[in-house]
């Protein structure tokens, strides 16, 4: 009788723990007993890697086999645990030594036949076992590319369980195996979705520029038609490539929620648009068992968009309140609290009325004033009190699309370009800082004695929030866009005019 053990990797959110996987064979009845805290489908790892091992030439022992995932007080998720599973059964019947397997990570899920299926959350899965001091992992080979993005450390690609042993020192004849690897997902590149399809709306587009110079979050309100999904869809493409950190986040994001990585880190901002129907759960992540991140935190680094704001649940639309302040998402569960990023740009899109001709002039609105109220009071005011840019979107007249004609129109990269001069200026000016947006930075930092704009220049502002028109939250985000106008026009101090510019984005008001 004997005794192995190797080690795997349990995630709770994207943070990873090390488990240790201990197999050990007694002269009892047979059978195999998992212990540990297994869920639903770690449970039935005995079944799977009972068939596995016996398809692969290398049966396990018909005595009896307890397998203890330790620690024994966390709770264990997922079939990833196959493979460790597996090894340190077989390693603990001598079929293969035992100090190799005990030096290697081991992450999969068995097939019946013996293959190993690709499995979600392997880049973070290996980063965590990286960070924890192993220097050797052993993944699928559909999950080679992915688990290779990690630096500093071994990756052991093997398409199945017999070629694992093999790997370990176990005496038997290679057999090619077809790969399992997960399906491909086509993603629309940015390059496909331009400004340059965007025919008036300059205030709009203006909009956009400001949004994504200094990281603002947007609200566009105005009827069917006016382009509002058009130039959400286009504001991922100004926004400038993903750094290092936030690539690899990123990327590890994607990779949890079951989307293949491939065979470089993603390096563009990705933009999520969920339908009206989806629950508060999904929105910022949970699940009854594995924690799974939500849309919210899918697009950390990125956009989430929100077509429809109204007819979204009020619970749905409020859970992102927190996020937007705080830039995270705690999943709390009774023995786990999962965290996940959230700095994502929160762009809303509604109708002014539910028939939505409400104001155009040239249909005549169906609704009800109370109709009306009630409509847009779905998107509650704290909500949209964190939203720094809110504009009202007209439709295009026949005129305005004679005058895009005549003058030409600006493309994304054009406005790219602006963007990221833009954040240039802004990540000098905020040197020696923990910010690197504008849209980050406190409101008591900006209206400190060393930054504090003239009285002649807030002048507008300062009436507007004696007459009740903003709130002091709304006053900072107001000077937080107008430093970003300043920066996308190329000042080096917000004026007047740019200060009137943010309280009209803010709110449509004029001095």
């Amino acid at each position: 009788m004997g005794l192995a053990r190797t080690h795997s990797v349990a995630l709770i959110g994207l943070a990873g723990s090390l488990v240790e996987v201990e197999a050990d064979i007694s002269s009892q009845l047979p059978g195999m007993r998992l212990i540990g805290l297994p869920d639903a489908a770690l449970a039935e790892a005995a079944e799977r890697v009972r068939a596995a091992a016996k398809n692969s030439g290398c049966a396990l022992n018909g005595h009896r086999l307890t397998v203890n995932l330790s620690p024994a007080a966390l709770r264990k998720h997922g079939s990833g645990f196959d493979l460790a599973i597996a090894l340190a059964c077989l390693a603990a019947d001598g079929i293969v030594p035992a100090a190799s397997v005990a030096a290697v990570v081991h992450i999969g899920e068995l097939a019946l036949d013996g293959r190993l299926r690709p499995t979600p959350g392997m880049l973070p899965a290996v980063i965590a076992a990286a960070r924890l001091g192993h220097h050797t992992v052993m993944v699928p080979a559909g999950n080679a590319d992915e688990a290779g993005l990690v630096p500093g450390i071994r990756v052991v690609a093997v398409a199945s369980l017999r070629d694992a042993l093999i790997w370990h020192g176990a005496r038997l004849e290679p057999q090619e195996v077809q790969v399992l690897c997960a399906p491909a997902e086509d993603d629309l590149p940015d390059e496909a979705l331009d400004l340059l399809d965007v025919v008036g709306n300059d205030e709009a587009i203006l909009a956009l520029q400001v949004a994504a110079a200094g990281g603002h979050h947007l609200f566009m309100l105005g009827p069917p038609g006016a382009g509002k999904t058009m130039l959400a869809a286009r504001l991922p493409g100004l926004l400038p490539d993903l750094g290092p950190a936030a690539s690899l986040e990123v990327s590890s994001l994607r990779s949890l929620s079951g989307r293949p990585v491939g065979r470089s880190l993603v390096t563009r901002p990705p933009l999520e648009a969920p339908h009206h129907t989806i629950t508060a759960a999904a929105m910022v992540g949970g699940g009854s068992g594995q924690i799974r991140p939500g849309a919210a935190a899918r697009a950390s680094h990125g956009v989430l968009f929100l077509d429809e704001a109204p007819e979204f649940a009020s619970s749905v639309l409020d859970a992102l309140r927190q996020p937007l302040e705080s830039g995270r998402i705690s999943i709390h569960r009774a023995n786990a609290v999962a965290h996940f990023p959230a700095r994502f740009q929160l762009v809303l899109a509604a109708n002014p009325c539910p028939c939505g001709q409400y104001g155009t002039g040239d249909q005549e609105c169906t609704c009800a004033p109370n109709a009306r109220r009630r409509y847009l009071a779905r998107i509650s005011g704290p909500l949209l009190d964190r939203i720094d840019i809110q504009l009202a979107v007209t439709r295009v007249t026949a005129a305005q699309l004679r005058i895009a004609a005549a003058e030409g129109r600006l493309s994304s990269a054009v406005a790219r370009g602006r963007v990221l001069a833009a954040r240039e200026r802004a990540l000098q000016r905020l040197a020696g800082t923990p910010w690197t947006l504008n849209s980050e930075v406190p409101g008591p930092w900006l209206r400190s004695r060393e930054r504090r704009l003239d009285a002649a220049v807030t002048a507008m502002l300062d009436r507007a929030l004696e007459r009740g028109g903003i709130t002091m939250r709304g006053y900072d985000r107001i000077l937080r866009v107008a430093w970003s106008v300043a920066d996308l026009t190329g000042v080096a101090r917000p004026g007047a005019d740019e200060v009137g510019q943010a309280l009209y984005l803010r709110k449509g008001m004029t001095s």
